[in-house]
């Protein structure tokens, strides 16, 4: 499952580049086509984004990457301390 969602990454990554490139540079495209381009970088850049978050959960959850939460006294007492 995590390496379908790897390249589900990296085909959402290109088409954002691909698209946005084309959408960004386009001299000679119709306003519609230039719109479709658009649309499809748009998406690539929110799948590509939702990848990559449950990439980096995966990792956490195997163990690969350390979880980025404090123990519950830890966060106390810094809160104690910053007065917040």
């Amino acid at each position: 499952m995590k390496k379908l969602v790897a390249i589900i990454n990296v085909i959402a990554w290109s088409g954002f580049w691909a698209f946005g490139y084309i959408a960004l540079t386009a001299e000679k495209l119709s306003s519609n086509q230039i719109l479709t381009a658009e649309i499809l970088a748009f998406g690539g850049l929110l799948s590509g984004v939702v990848a990559y978050l449950a990439l980096c959960r995966a990792s956490e959850d195997d163990g690969y990457e350390r979880r980025r939460q404090l123990d519950p006294s830890v966060r106390e007492r810094a809160q104690a301390q910053g007065g917040i």
